[in-house]
């Protein structure tokens, strides 16, 4: 359970968004997401490997 105690003078929004700051950094929402439908292991990979092969791509690009 995520806790974020509100300070004196500080405003709900702010204390809002520190509560969001660390509900992204749980990563719950990836999670549920990924957790949807089943990804067979080589379609994981496959993608993996897509990513860094753009990535990598980017990268010599941006070098040039």
């Amino acid at each position: 359970m995520i806790i974020v105690n509100v300070k004196e003078n500080e405003s709900i929004e702010k204390a809002l968004k520190r509560f969001k700051k660390k509900f992204d950094k749980t990563g719950a929402v990836r999670e549920l997401r990924a957790r949807q439908h089943f990804v067979k292991p080589s379609v994981k990979n496959r993608d993996q490997k897509i990513k860094a092969a753009y990535k990598q791509r980017l990268q010599t690009e941006a070098m040039k």
